[in-house]
């Protein structure tokens, strides 16, 4: 279901810059208060249904690095998808859930889209990831910019995505583009922290319930980074107690490698017994 080779750094794509709204921006704007999958359940016409079924079975034979998608069971017009935080990124390894919806105007117009990673509404993990679930991208139209196009599908979703990603995150958001490599990497630090305390432990602690092929996928990964996770904690537990200043998500909350560090092990030991006793 997934590539087996480390996660790649994405490619950037166009993600939410400002710029003049297009001449259907009334239409975009009252689509963008509609983001959230829940509450679709209409079933799909066959040539809807045909064309994300065809899609998924392309994911499956030519799988994007760091990224598997399934079918929901009970209903077939949504998608759970799982994307592992690329490598050279303070998301690095982290399990990022993703739950798709498309409607019966797909591929005419885009799914919708939610980030189920956000330990429980609290964290927010990149200024176009908001601690709702919100995914910010244009071609969602939960953002003025390049405008979705029937020629996209869910492949390009997932890469935007991930594309979110990446080396400085900080600059994601509009009149960021050219903050301080010192902001960058304050910044970093945070999400680094976050990854690993909600993106890895909670969702290896099974706090957010998800298909089991996708646990699965992320058991699998787990123990390919828990060296690298392990590491991570033991460098920067000098930190500990220190305040995380986050200016995309203001609050009282610390660092606390010492205690990622420990639930971490822990996870791996269930792990191991787990795979000792099978």
């Amino acid at each position: 279901m997934m590539g087996s080779r480390q996660p790649s750094k994405p490619r950037r794509r166009p993600i939410c810059h400002r710029q003049q709204p297009p001449s259907s921006s009334m239409a975009r704007a009252s689509q963008a208060e509609d983001w959230s999958p829940n509450g679709y359940t209409s079933p799909l016409p066959p040539t809807c249904l045909s064309r994300v079924t065809r899609e998924l079975l392309d994911l499956v034979t030519n799988p994007l690095p760091g990224i598997a998608a399934v079918q929901d069971e009970d209903d077939l017009g949504r998608v759970h998808a799982l994307l592992i935080g690329p490598s050279g990124t303070p998301y690095q390894g982290g399990f990022f859930y993703l739950v798709l919806r498309v409607t019966e105007q797909y591929p005419m117009q885009p799914p919708k889209a939610q980030l189920m990673t956000t330990g429980s509404g609290q964290v927010r993990f990149n200024p176009n990831l908001y601690k709702n679930g919100k995914v910010c991208l244009s071609i969602l139209g939960t953002w003025e910019g390049p405008c979705w196009t029937p020629a996209m599908g869910l492949r390009s979703v997932l890469l935007s995505v991930q594309s979110l990603m990446n080396e400085k995150p900080y600059r994601n958001e509009p009149g960021f583009a050219s903050a301080s490599v010192k902001k960058c990497d304050e910044y970093n630090d945070i999400v680094q922290h976050e990854t690993l305390r909600v993106a890895v432990c909670e969702m290896m602690e099974g706090r957010v319930p998800m298909p089991q092929l996708l646990r699965q996928e992320m058991r699998s990964a787990f123990g390919q980074h828990y060296q690298y996770y392990t590491d991570l904690c033991r460098r920067h537990i000098n930190r500990d107690g220190k305040p995380m200043r986050d200016p995309f998500n203001p609050g009282q909350a610390k660092f606390s490698y010492g205690s990622v560090l420990k639930r971490l092990e822990s996870v791996n030991q269930q792990l191991s017994a787990g795979a000792g006793s099978s």
